[in-house]
């Protein structure tokens, strides 16, 4: 057991990397697949929480326009934040972001752990265990893990959007959305806009975990270091969140205009009905791209805040329990 020890002590941790449990405190402590499914759990929630709660006033600024018909320009998302403010106050600029932990803490935590599971499986399947998948598999781990979130947690987001995009007076909190829409609107609703959030979360979390993955596999293969900096991962992940959300944008702005539509006076039905209304009235570019610059800014910034605050906190939670391993 001794050599066992020391030979972990001596490896570097990897990501989903799990570390032996002595066979005679079973008992006392989780199995190792068990033990990895929490880690990623766990990792995954404190992900999301900060990704989001970092970027929550630029998040709600774009919503807003990406449900009216108000041309978007920076100036413009200045000014309606400041206006924000001025009226409501410095915390008004987080005005749904209750609804959107509520929301997000479990779909990170899915996603991710979801992603870890798909990995191993696909990698067992193509004779990749323990190893970097290939392209393809790589990019569907992440938009099965984005999916499979997504199914589970949409009501949430429904929530989170109406919460957004209408007055405080309008909606107390969130029980309250939920009780309102089914009551004057149908159960039905709280899953309007449903389709083109899984036809957008499938190029989105697909090529945001591969654009990740892939440049963590480079970065190892070139510098011979099997973990990058945390500053390197935020990169990373900026640049994962770039390429992921521009691929999946105009789905995104249909999807918020369904979600809204019972609270901003326009029917929704499908969701090329939906794009042919939107460039009607506002272009292709000024209606299905409205507010990119933004995300461009606050994707980045999310995604890289996420994947490093996952890598990391799985990289310490594996440490804690070697340490507590270590000095039994």
């Amino acid at each position: 057991m001794g050599n066992g020890v020391q030979q972990h002590q001596a490896t570097p941790l990897t990501q989903g990397e799990v570390l032996p449990q002595p066979s005679d405190s079973q008992a006392e402590g989780l199995k190792p697949q068990t033990r990895s499914v929490v880690n990623s759990l766990l990792s995954g929630a404190l992900a999301g929480a900060l990704a989001k709660t970092a970027v929550a006033p630029l998040d709600r600024t774009k919503i807003i326009f990406q449900v009216s018909s108000a041309r978007f320009s920076a100036k413009e998302a200045y000014r309606l934040i400041y206006r924000t403010y001025l009226k409501d106050g410095f915390l008004s600029l987080w005005r749904g972001n209750s609804a959107t932990m509520v929301r997000v803490i479990p779909y990170a935590a899915i996603q991710f752990c979801a992603h870890e599971q798909y990995k191993r499986l696909l990698g067992g399947y193509f004779g990749f265990q323990g190893k970097a998948l290939p392209p393809v598999p790589r990019l569907l781990a992440g938009s099965m893990a984005g999916t499979t979130a997504a199914m589970l947690t949409y009501p949430l987001d429904m929530v989170r959007a109406r919460m957004a995009v209408t007055p405080k007076e309008m909606y107390s909190n969130i029980i309250h959305v939920f009780v309102r829409i089914s009551r004057e609107e149908g159960l039905k609703t709280l899953y309007r806009g449903f389709t083109p959030t899984i036809l957008g979360v499938v190029p989105y979390a697909g090529l945001s975990f591969f654009t990740y993955e892939t440049l963590k596999k480079m970065h190892a293969e070139r510098s011979g270091r099997p973990q990058p900096y945390s500053y390197e991962r935020l990169v990373f992940g900026a640049c994962a969140g770039l390429l992921g959300q521009s691929a999946s944008y105009p789905l995104d702005v249909v999807r918020r205009r369904m979600q809204t539509a019972g609270v901003t006076g326009h029917t929704y039905g499908t969701i090329l009905g939906t794009m042919r209304d939107i460039v009607a009235e506002e272009g292709v570019v000024r209606g299905l791209y409205k507010g990119l610059s933004m995300n461009w800014v606050k994707g980045p910034i999310a995604v890289g805040i996420s994947f490093t605050t996952f890598d990391m906190t799985q990289i310490l939670l594996k440490k804690l329990y070697q340490l507590r391993y270590n000095n039994r």
